[in-house]
């Protein structure tokens, strides 16, 4: 697995010499915030693909939904094995956090978004 590492502000980094991330559980979680960022409809080439923000996190309830998205999109991010460990809450500002410890080919890694 190879990715082009994103800068400190979340954005793809492009031109040479710049780093590449390279069969490491970071590149997986890279990969797994990509997804998870990605919204459903917002892939001219792939309008399937995404997230499922309306309807299935955000609104009223979404209880029964919302993790089962987001626990979906982290399985099906290529390079995961599983999920060891998750949480996920929504504050007074109706911001979801997801904390997860996911398991991949590569090592383990931690998460921490916001969505």
């Amino acid at each position: 697995m190879r990715q082009r590492a994103h800068r400190p502000d979340g954005d793809y980094s492009f031109g040479s010499n710049l780093p590449f991330l390279v069969d490491s559980p970071q590149c997986v979680a890279q990969a797994i915030m990509t997804r998870l960022k990605l919204q459903a409809g917002e892939w001219f080439l792939d309008l399937d693909e995404g997230t499922h923000y309306d309807g299935l996190i955000l609104g009223h309830n979404t209880q029964a939904t919302r993790d089962l998205e987001v626990r979906g999109r982290i399985l099906e991010t290529p390079g995961v094995q599983q999920i060891s460990d998750y949480i996920s809450y929504v504050d007074r500002g109706r911001n979801m956090t997801v904390l997860a410890t996911v398991k991949t080919l590569y090592g383990t890694t931690d998460l921490a978004a916001t969505l």
